[in-house]
């Protein structure tokens, strides 16, 4: 298993973190790579012992154009740039695999939710079903990792595990004589799926669309198996593996000859510490050779390093886990009880068991941040006139936007003839007028002198709620027209229902008569109104 060590480094106060971590040993660098670097010491002393003490001082010049050759081309190799990418992609791939292994555990809780019954059937039913998925990926990890097929070699040990029953494993084994070369891993999920529609069709699950998450769920649980599979037979391409691991050896057997102690009158090759020991070419093999041991590690994470999965934990965890949703905690909950908070609606602040490690609020990167205040500049006098003219020019249509509508009183009188309309608003309008001048007066004083205060986002405000009132006023006297149009209608209808025919058109054409003389001064007065009161 992947070994965790992120809370041994959670505060980085001291100098350094990483030290602690250094003297490890499991999964450690050293563990990986001590083989390969004792290999390569043994072969740089042993070229080191022939050049020093068993060629000839005839052959010696020949060594030393060999060192020389190989330390002046061994740079050509491209070894940072096709090992860095190499290991990107290879720990980029290992994560991806992880993220796709399957849990059961959202299957669980619709299981648990969904699937209706106290009775035997009913949890014989969810744990079914749930065993069935967990078989499932059981049979997976047994295909693609060798730890889980040492445990589970055949469908025997699935028996006596418990995750497959004998008539199930019967019927698993003659599909396996009909189709030899495809898995059978889909098989539970299909299984599965069935007690699912079973239990819709016995009243068990609400509604169709629950139906459909269930099966959607399971569809998504065999798409992270069919996943795995596929990590497991498409691999990096070999033809890249191949690049890497010659470039990285034959970098390192250049560097047993390039790195060698050579008696001769260059700098380079005469070091007195290269003779006793190749500090920096350890070091260059120890980090390149490191990287190349990483990559090997992750490429598979699910077979018996110590960075790679462990799937034994995963598969007894997963089959506790999903009998304790859908059996033990099958429609169970905590008894409802009001939180400490239920009059307060939500706490002010969640008290600290140490008052000390109370933090500060976070604030926003520009909460800090100091702006100068902007002096006001002085307008110019052609600026203080084309204010001027624009405050007078809205002035003159600046009144009081709060406008009130008030709707003449009318009277309806029915007679055995007529019908007639009586309209109080001749007899208040002088009334209202007077009393809207007044107040119009006083308003428009006041205005007067706060209008060289006002912006241009306050005037065109008002301008926009004055063509709101303008529409209101508008709509009203629509509303009024219409209500004396039904009025007149059912008047009408009303003279109609009499027996004297000629008598009664004749009392109708009267009564239109009146009403027609009548309208024109009642449009006037109307129009009238709504002027005024724009104003």
């Amino acid at each position: 298993m992947t070994v965790s060590y992120t809370a041994e480094v959670a505060t980085c106060s001291h100098f350094g973190c990483f030290w602690k971590l250094l003297m490890r040993w499991r999964a450690s660098i050293y563990k990986i790579i001590w083989v390969d670097l004792l290999a390569f010491l043994c072969c740089f002393y042993f070229m080191a012992v022939i050049y020093r003490f068993a060629l000839r001082d005839v052959d010696k010049p020949i060594f030393e154009d060999i060192v020389m050759y190989c330390h002046s081309y061994s740079n050509l190799i491209p070894l940072s740039f096709v090992l860095g990418f190499y290991v990107g992609i290879i720990i980029e791939r290992w994560w991806n695999q992880y993220i796709t292994v399957p849990w059961p555990d959202p299957l669980a809780v619709y299981v648990s939710a969904l699937v209706r019954g106290q009775d035997e059937h009913g949890r014989l039913m969810r744990r079914t079903i749930m065993r069935y998925v967990c078989l499932a990926l059981t049979m997976v990890l047994s295909m693609i990792s060798p730890v889980i097929k040492r445990r589970f070699p055949t469908y025997d040990q699935l028996i006596e595990v418990g995750l497959l029953n004998a008539n199930e494993a019967n019927i698993m084994k003659a599909m396996d004589v009909k189709f030899p070369k495809h898995p059978k891993y889909w098989m539970p999920i299909v299984w599965a799926a069935s007690i699912v529609t079973r239990a819709r069709k016995e009243g068990r699950i609400w509604d169709d669309f629950s139906l459909k998450s269930m099966i959607d769920e399971l569809n998504k649980f065999r798409a992270g198996c069919n996943m795995l599979i596929h990590y497991d037979t498409i691999s990096v391409p070999l033809v890249y593996t191949q690049v890497v691991t010659l470039a990285v050896y034959s970098y390192f057997v250049a560097a047993i000859f390039g790195h060698q102690w050579i008696d001769r009158d260059i700098k380079h090759y005469n070091n007195i510490v290269s003779y006793y020991f190749p500090l920096f070419s350890t070091l260059e093999f120890f980090f390149f050779m490191g990287w190349l041991k990483v990559a090997e590690t992750l490429i598979c994470p699910f077979g018996d390093d110590d960075d790679d999965f462990e799937l034994n934990w995963l598969i007894d965890r997963n089959l506790q886990v999903s009998y304790l949703i859908v059996d033990e905690m099958h429609n169970d909950h905590p008894q409802l009880v009001r939180d400490q908070y239920w009059d307060e609606v939500f706490p002010a602040e969640l008290p600290y068991a140490v008052e000390s490690e109370r933090a500060e609020h976070p604030e926003a990167s520009t909460a800090r941040l100091g702006i100068p205040k902007v002096n006001p500049v002085a307008l110019t006098k052609s600026e203080v006139s084309l204010e001027n003219d624009f405050t007078e020019f809205d002035d003159e249509d600046e009144y009081n936007p709060e406008v009130t509508i008030r709707f003449a009183r009318r009277e309806f009188t029915w007679s055995k003839s007529s019908v007639s309309v009586s309209d109080s608003l001749n007899q208040s309008r002088d009334t209202l007028d007077s009393k809207i001048g007044e107040e119009m007066e006083d308003e428009v004083d006041a205005r007067t002198l706060n209008s060289s205060s006002k912006d241009d986002f306050e005037r065109l405000k008002e301008k926009r709620e004055r063509e709101r009132v303008n529409r209101q006023i508008q709509q009203a006297a629509l509303a009024m027209e219409l209500i004396k149009g039904e009025l007149g209608s059912n008047g009408d209808s009303a003279g109609s229902s009499r027996t004297n025919v000629p008598q009664r058109n004749s009392e109708v054409q009267t009564d239109r008569s009146y009403i027609s003389q009548k309208q024109p001064d009642e449009d006037k007065d109307s129009k009238k109104s709504s002027d005024d009161s724009q104003k």
